[in-house]
Formats: C-alpha cells, structure tokens, sequence
C-alpha cells in the first residue's frame, strides 16, 4: 500500500499533472492480488449503434438501456464489468474538468446541430457512471471504469468544411490545440491523436482520472492504451523518454486511486497493452516498472480480435506481482467493406465461436494467464452497414466457463490461423500467397486438454478466392498428412458470413500422436498452377470423451 504520498497542484486550473506528483510504494509483491478471472467491457455507445431485445430499433439512449447492459451478463459468469464512458474526449459523467452539458451546448451553437441522444441526457444532468456502479452493486459484479487514453474516433472530421454531427465527439481541447496533435495529416489516425510527450496533454487526461477516482466508487481503474495505440513522435522521443512518461504517468494513477479510496479500501488499476512485444517500447509501456509503478492488472489486447498467436506467454513471464489477461473479441477477421461504403463497421466478420472461445481461454491458462477479458463481444448484434452479413444474439453463455480452467482443458478444441491484427511491428500470418513448388510454413501454440490428445483431428485450409483443382499437400512436425474429403465445419456455426466454401477448402487428418505441447509447425505445398492464396486455417480437435462445448 502507500507509504507516502506527495500532490501539487498546477497554478493553471488546478489540474494534477504527472511531472508535478509522486508516489513512493512498497513493491509489486506486497500488493494484493485481484481476485477475479472474467472481465467483461461494454463501450457504453453499443446501446444505440446495435439491435438488441432491451431497445427497439432507433430508439434514443435511456438509462434504464444502460441498466440493461449489466442486467444482461448477470449470473453468467462475469466478475469484473469495465465500462467505457465514451471516447474519453466528452466526460460522460458529473465533470468540473469539462462539463458536459456546456460540451453539448458549445456543440449545438458551432454547427447549428442537435445534440444526439448521449448528450441530451447529459444535458438534462444525467450520470452515465454513477447509474453503471450502482447497477453493477445490486447485480453483484465489480464495476471498473476503463478510460481511452488517447481515442482517434472521429477525429478526422475536426476541419470537416460544413457542420457534421460527428464534430459532437470533438472537444474544445483537441479543436483549440491543433499544435498537440502528433502529425499534420487529419485524415490518418496515428497522426491526428495527440502527443503525449507534450506535458499539458497528460494534464488535461489525467484531470479526468482524477475526477473519476475522486468523485466515485467504482472497484477498478483501467487505462485504454490501445483506442489508439499511437502517443508519441518516435523520431523525437528516445525509449527511455517514453517509458519515463508513461511509467511516471502510471505511478501518479495508482497515487490518485488510493488517495481518493473510500474506508481505505484497495481499489485495482487494470491497463489495456497490445499484445505483441514489438508495439510496447513505442507507447512507452515497460510492463514490469508499469506493475512496480502500481499496476496490478494487464489487460493484453489483439486490439479487436481474437488471436491464439500472440506474445502473451512472454509478456506473462516478463511480469511478476500482477495479474495477466489475455483479451477475446467477436471477430478473429474481418472481411472487404463492401463497394461505395463509408464510415466505421461497415464490412463483414468471420465471427468468434464458442469453441474458439473456450480454446483460447485454455490457452491462456496453460502459457500462465489468470484469468480472460473480452471487447467488443456483443457487437454480434446488428450493427452499421448493412448487407454484411449474419447478425444476431451474442453468446453469453461462454461466461458461464471461461474462468474455469479444469473445465476448459476437457473440452473439444478448435485452433486457428486468421489475418487478425496487421501492423508495421507484427506481420500477421496470412493471407499467405503459396506458389507451386515453395512450401510455407506456420506454427500453432498448442496446449494439450487434460489428459492428452486422444483422437484424430482435422487441419483445413481456406484460400481467398477458389482453389479451383489445385492439388496441396501438408506436413505437421515434418510428417506428411492423408488429406481428407471431409471439409465441413467442425463444429456448429450460427454465424456463417465468411466461411470457406467448398472450392475454397482443402483437409487433412491429423493424428494426435503428431501433436506437442507448445509451437507445432505446419507446412503446405502448392503442387502445380498458379499462385493462390491461404486467407485461413484451422485445426479442430475433438475431446477423448466426447465432451462437447454447452447448449446453444
């Protein structure tokens, strides 16, 4: 716990900044460890951008729809409710930083617009958050507020030549400060955030933290580092500058939210990181001075996916005296937006299911997690563009398992190769072109199930377009495979947008006797014709005793 404190205040509006408070606590390993397995978060906006069974199609935001949103995960398993209060630009609670109401007002005098659903409710003196913690208080989960750290979203429409209605995202500190943001081009999300390496740019976050902390009893603090994961000008900052600022940044955080805790009760400080190591040294996140600085929760993010091919393993080794989660989402990949389409989801997904749920919680539990979250998860709903697809109710009842790992690790799996989460630091794994003659090689991390693998399971690969009468062949762990006609979807789908179909797919039986514990290789090899493409892969395992995933 603390053991001694030091807070200033700037002569400017009195807001706390980083370079001006400090923290000295005893290590890591004498803070306690948070209790929980299953955290669940809920971007608050999905109340009226989905079609759900609580609110009919085009109805305004009401309180009793975010009331909704933990009724609906109640008793299913999940411990920890993380809700995103907006964009982290227009306080979606009681603000002395920056109230909301004058945010909507200011708005409507701009651009001669209405202030949406969100911001008349904040108007008339709403409360997003301290409705949240009190449903989550009587429907017996931990209510965390997680905060966007450095959000883009609609961003880009700050120059927009005539009044847009998505300007309402656009604070009077990102509008009036242009010099802040960390490159000129307003159209590319990497440039139009802002640079945390300026001081009053931390200031002006960390006064919100510092609200929030002070003014509500909320379990758990998280800090969203990955909406957007882009904080500094890499060509004007060194690492060690980096890691100061966010180090520091992190340790007054943890300062704050023990000041303000009520009857002394320890509140967690969670921080959402990407999951590949490559992308930390320029966010500035050194996870094991993050969790000495005082965090005690890693939330390991694919940013927007569910990925089995991540460095989880290695982030989890590299920290110790915190808890490590490993992040699920609705979508292993998504498909081309449609033609003509603009704007934000409008393209189709190859949808997460159950199994590849349970699958990678297993995983995470055996490379050492303790525990899983998910993001994004009810966006199996109807949402955006349309003619993209299958939408419908999302599976809920994967909660019910996900923080029982003897549970997972007797359950059938279902492993899997996507495009996922692409960028300059991690080449995703496919698409992959495969030409005639030169064989590519990938490799699946395996954990096996309880009691080994018994019974022979199943690799398919699917290519881009049709593989039309190309012959291929597979190698696992260097031994050839028998291909099989069996091509079907392994386990039941509700969701087929994005499925192979028949011309696109090629299967091999695989027994298990090929299988290890940890990386396993694959190879395939075009035997003639032309260059195609392998766009996704998988490999089901069905369980020894038959034991199948829960009821649909």
């Amino acid at each position: 716990m603390t053991t001694r404190r030091r807070f200033f205040q700037t002569a400017a509006g009195g807001a706390l900044t980083a370079a001006s408070c400090s923290l000295v606590v005893e290590g890591a390993s004498s803070r306690p460890l948070a209790p929980y397995r299953v955290l669940f978060s809920n971007d608050t906006t999905n109340i009226t951008s989905c079609t759900s069974p609580w609110r009919p199609q085009g109805e305004p935001f009401r309180e009793k729809y975010l009331q909704a949103t933990v009724d609906e995960v109640a008793g299913k398993g999940v411990e920890v409710h993380l809700l995103q209060p907006g964009l982290g630009w227009i306080p979606w609670w009681k603000s002395s930083v920056y109230p909301a109401d004058e945010h909507y007002r200011w708005f409507e005098k701009r651009t001669g617009l209405k202030a949406d659903s969100y911001g008349k409710y904040m108007m008339e003196g709403g409360d997003m958050v301290a409705v949240f913690i009190a449903r989550c208080r009587e429907r017996g989960q931990a209510p965390f507020i997680s905060l966007r750290m450095n959000d883009g979203h609609h961003l880009e429409f700050v120059d927009a030549p005539k009044p847009d209605r998505r300007m309402i995202w656009l604070s009077k500190f990102y509008l009036e400060h242009p010099e802040y943001r960390l490159g000129p081009d307003i159209k590319r999300r990497e440039q139009h955030v802002l640079n945390w390496s300026i001081p009053a740019v931390r200031a002006h976050k960390f006064a919100f933290i510092r609200e929030l902390c002070e003014n509500y009893d909320f379990d758990g603090f998280e800090m969203d580092f990955m909406r957007h994961f882009s904080y500094f000008p890499l060509d004007q900052t060194t690492s060690a500058e980096r890691s100061r600022i966010m180090t520091d940044f992190v340790r007054d955080v943890r300062a704050v939210l023990d000041h303000s805790s009520q009857d002394g009760r320890y509140r967690w400080l969670c921080a959402r990181v990407p999951c590949y190591t490559a992308a930390l040294d320029a966010l500035g996140l050194d996870l094991p001075a993050l969790v000495e600085a005082g965090l005690d929760m890693v939330n390991v993010s694919p940013h927007y996916f569910t990925i089995q091919k991540t460095d989880f393993a290695a982030i989890r080794q590299s920290i110790s005296g915190g808890r490590v989660y490993l992040e699920m989402c609705h979508s292993l990949w998504n498909g081309r937006k449609p033609p003509a389409s603009s704007g934000y989801d409008t393209f189709p997904f190859r949808r997460t299911t159950p199994e590849q749920y349970y699958t990678t919680a297993h995983l995470c539990y055996a490379r050492g997690g303790d525990g899983v979250s998910t993001f994004n998860f009810v966006y199996y709903r109807e949402h955006g563009g349309k003619g993209r697809g299958d939408f419908g109710e999302p599976p809920f009842f994967v909660f019910e398992h996900l923080g029982d790992r003897d549970w997972l690790a007797r359950q059938s799996q279902h492993w899997f190769l996507a495009p996922g989460w692409a960028q300059d630091f991690e080449r995703s794994p496919l698409p992959r072109k495969v030409k005639a003659g030169s064989p590519e090689s990938f490799t699946l991390d395996l954990a096996p199930p309880t009691g080994g693998w018994k019974e022979v399971g199943r690799l398919r690969i699917q290519g881009e377009v049709s593989l039309g009468e190309s012959h291929w062949t597979a190698r696992l762990n260097g031994e050839g495979l028998v291909e099989t006609s069996d091509i079907s979807e392994p386990y039941p789908n509700s969701f087929p947008t994005m499925l192979g179909q028949p011309k696109e797919l090629r299967a091999w039986s695989v027994p298990p006797a090929l299988l290890h514990d940890g990386l396993n290789t694959l190879e395939f090899s075009l035997a003639d014709g032309p260059e195609q493409t392998i766009a996704f892969l998988d490999l089901a395992l069905p369980a020894a005793d038959g034991n199948q995933t829960s009821p649909r």
